[in-house]
């Protein structure tokens, strides 16, 4: 029975041990913790220090890891200065080497079920990254903040591709021949151009300018998707990343590098009217005039809003039809739109929704995903 009750134990401290590893970002799953289980098998438990590294050794699979690991270790098992016999894996001295704590398998087989009983359903796993997918942002707490930032950039790094006047070699027969590669070759062969080569337009990356909404109304958002602006800066090349409240700021610089706290901090305090007043109009007036040589002619505008406007929507409308005469695909991103009974009934929405292409519902990892497709597929 104090077997079962220590194994027990020792399961809750690595399932601990891996929770936090896992909401700061590093990719630790159950087999990862089978494989710590192991690791205590193959050390002296008794040794903190021995069973500090085996535990490092197997759920840290990258460099970034290790810090991480670190600070984990540190929150379940405190300080390293404890007195003598104050570790969790001190009782495990007295234990037959050869027995291994088990994760997830029942020690005994399950009964058999009655005939009258209702089956139900249960999950033999789950996955943080499902749970996660199509909860709202307005509902994470810190630590799924900290877990969906890897998502985000790996959402962040699929963008808009066009392609380019230069050419690249193709194996692919195609309707442009390489004439220099095919004259080179041919002095193999006296002169005749026997070998056919070809050559195929190359994609570039397209433009892409990231306009967020920083207003009060979009505050349980905006967090969230300032996340995403960050990753795509950080992932991608030509990207612009704007905020507006009552006016325009631009914050690509502020977002660059790879620090991810440090670059949100700069942007919040680029930000002036963050959580204030929206005035949508007048900041896309600000960009087709003031940025519009940063945007260029072509790129893909996507804008994160709910709509809530308090200016003029005359001028929105205006300022809408301007800018999607200059950029190649115009998207908008409203976390109210996630809702089945959502009619665009503001002004905001009802003078930018015929200049818009496509209206998605930016709330949660999902809607990102929705958005990554749209943008490999332009």
């Amino acid at each position: 029975m104090a077997s079962e009750l220590l194994e027990d134990a020792v399961t809750d401290q690595l399932s601990a041990l891996t929770a936090s590893l896992r909401a700061q970002g590093s990719r630790v799953g159950m087999g990862e913790l089978l494989n710590a289980h192991r690791a205590l098998e193959a050390v002296d438990c008794t040794s903190r220090e021995d069973a500090r590294l085996a535990l490092r050794a197997v759920l840290c699979s990258e460099r970034g890891d290790l810090i991480k690991f670190e600070r984990a270790f540190y929150d379940v098992f405190g300080d390293a200065r404890v007195p003598l016999g104050a570790s969790p894996f001190d009782e495990l001295e007295g234990m037959p080497r050869e027995v291994l704590p088990h994760a997830g398998i029942p020690a005994t087989a399950p009964a058999p079920p009655q005939a009258d009983a209702d089956p139900t359903a249960v999950p033999a796993a789950w996955s943080d990254v499902e749970l996660l997918r199509h909860k709202d942002f307005a509902a994470y707490s810190d630590l799924e903040m900290a877990l969906a930032r890897e998502l985000i950039a790996r959402l962040a790094r699929r963008g808009p591709t066009r392609l380019s006047r230069r050419t690249r070699p193709s194996r692919r027969r195609g309707h442009t021949p390489d004439l220099r590669r095919m004259v080179r070759g041919s002095l193999r062969t006296a002169g005749e151009p026997v070998e056919r080569v070809w050559r195929a337009p190359s994609r570039r990356p397209r433009p892409m300018v990231l306009v967020l909404d920083v207003s009060g109304s979009m505050t349980p958002y905006a967090r969230m998707l300032l996340q995403y602006l960050h990753a795509s800066v950080a992932a991608r090349r030509r990207v612009e990343a704007f905020a507006f409240g009552t006016r325009l700021t631009r914050i690509t610089n502020e977002l660059g590098g790879r620090d991810h706290d440090r670059a949100l901090e700069r942007a919040a305090e680029a930000v002036i009217d963050f959580s204030g007043g929206t005035r949508i109009g007048a900041a896309l007036a600000s960009l087709n005039r003031v940025h519009g040589r940063r945007v260029g002619r072509g790129a893909v505008v996507v804008i994160l809003s709910d709509g809530w406007d308090r200016g003029d929507p005359e001028e929105l409308a205006l300022e809408m039809a301007r800018l999607r005469r200059s950029a190649h695909r115009l998207v908008w991103l409203n976390p109210l739109a996630a809702h089945p009974e959502f009619a665009p009934l503001t002004r905001g929405m009802r003078a930018a929704i015929p200049h818009t292409d496509d209206l998605l519902a930016g709330n949660s990892l999902a809607s990102l995903e929705q958005l990554a497709v749209i943008l490999e597929e332009i």
